[in-house]
């Protein structure tokens, strides 16, 4: 999948966020309450992290040059992993130490029903980033599920804005609890709680994050289909007969790097060997299109190595 999925999914949360931020500002304003502003905190982040992931993308588009001779793929990794860490330190410590300071000094709410109606407008453009996340995802997903499509994704961007919506969409209805408790029962320690409980949400998030990210950026390799598909199509039987060793590893969210050593069929000439090396990388490259940059080593299969 191109990064036109991932940007279009990216430009509808951004757009939804920093709506919904201007507003959870001016309710954080009119109510004073600490959840309502602990989400408008974390609206400015996820803002702030759609224009990270698009800032990403538009470098990992440089041309390869003699310093990175396989080119800036990888700025899409490093981008998303900063992204994460700004949900954890500007979204979580922030909510967490709001939430600890509302809980010890309650204080009471004002206008209660302007922050509720605030909330709703802002479930319902979250769940339009959220949709539009999920549908651009689909096609990469498949049949797995989504925390497998989260786990296993190459393309940084679309689980960076899953987990965000989700954790947004959650957050929202954490805050409208909160509120709603605060408002019942007349007691804004709820408010306090609910703030608490916002920024324990984005932690879980951005170590979920930081997790994924940090393995992409050391360089994960094929999935367990493509690492199948990618040996079943360097085979051929008429003149390479097995693979000796493989190492793939993702050079970018399209872009992977796939180094072999092939067991030639003994007796073969130069020439037939240099078409049927040619040949592998052809059907490989038809079968995972990741699959952009091969290295074959052909060789004769050994069942006791060399000694010396």
């Amino acid at each position: 999948m191109s990064a036109g999925g991932g940007k279009k999914a990216i430009l509808a949360a951004l757009s939804a966020n920093a709506g919904i931020a201007v507003a959870k500002f001016i309710g954080a304003a009119i109510t004073g309450s600490a959840s309502m502003l602990a989400e408008a905190v974390h609206s400015v982040a996820d803002t702030s992290n759609q224009g990270l992931l698009l800032l990403g993308q538009r470098r990992a588009e440089q041309d390869a040059d003699e310093l990175h001779p396989f080119g800036y793929g990888r700025n899409r990794y490093f981008y998303s992993f900063v992204v994460a860490l700004v949900i954890f330190a500007l979204g979580s410590l922030y909510a967490i130490y709001e939430g600890i300071h509302k809980i010890q000094h309650p204080e009471e709410l004002s206008s209660p029903f302007v922050a509720i109606g605030i909330l709703g407008i802002a479930i319902v453009l979250e769940s339009y980033s959220f949709i539009t996340a999920m549908r651009e995802s689909k096609p990469l997903k498949g049949d797995a599920s989504w925390w497998r499509f989260i786990r296993n994704s190459r393309n940084p961007e679309l689980p960076v804005v899953l987990l965000e919506d989700s954790g947004a969409l959650i957050g929202l209805v954490l805050a409208f609890a909160a509120i709603s408790l605060t408002v019942i029962t007349d007691e804004p320690v709820w408010d306090g709680i609910g703030t608490l409980s916002i920024g324990i949400l984005l932690g879980v998030i951005a170590v979920i994050l930081i997790i994924e990210m940090q393995s992409l950026l050391i360089g994960e390799g094929a999935t367990p289909d493509e690492d199948r598909a990618i040996r079943e199509n360097l085979v051929d039987a008429d003149t390479i007969d097995r693979v000796i060793h493989l190492r793939t590893q993702y050079l970018g969210p399209e872009e992977m790097l796939v180094a072999a050593k092939v067991s030639i069929v003994p007796g073969l000439q130069i020439a037939d060997i240099a078409t049927a090396i040619d040949a592998a990388e052809a059907r490989v490259r038809v079968a995972v299109p990741a699959a952009r940059v091969i290295y074959l080593e052909p060789d004769l299969y050994r069942t006791q190595p060399i000694e010396g």
